[in-house]
């Protein structure tokens, strides 16, 4: 199996137990998040009561790597905003959408809202 890129909402789902979990799980072994992504499911998890080290030590365990946003993800992000606009995507969502374009591969969302984006990159939904 190839590269997959995971937003955070995917991650959440997985750690919460939220459908989608079981098709998440066999994507692990090849799923990436950006450091963006990590950083916005680790204040969810930290929101929720979750203590910082576990919320991030279960952050990494449910990817292969966490990949650092670097300067040809945030032009493709800044790029990304009026093609986005209408969906009210965050940077976060759009640093996620970036990682994808750049790396060629599919991105894993729980927010169905994506499916009617038309960026470029494989949109998959994980429920």
């Amino acid at each position: 199996m190839s590269l997959v890129v995971f937003d955070s909402s995917v991650v959440l789902a997985w750690l919460l137990g939220e459908t989608g979990s079981d098709l998440i799980l066999t994507l692990i072994p090849n799923a990436v998040i950006s450091t963006v992504n990590a950083a916005e499911a680790q204040a969810r998890l930290v929101r929720r009561g979750t203590q910082p080290k576990a919320a991030w030590e279960s952050i990494t365990g449910s990817v292969a790597e966490i990949l650092p946003f670097d300067a040809e993800q945030a032009e493709i992000a800044g790029t990304l905003v009026k093609q986005t606009e209408p969906f009210e995507l965050s940077l976060g969502d759009r640093a996620c959408l970036a990682l994808g374009l750049a790396r060629k591969c599919p991105v894993y969302t729980a927010d169905k809202a994506w499916a009617q984006l038309a960026v470029g990159v494989d949109v998959r939904l994980v429920r």
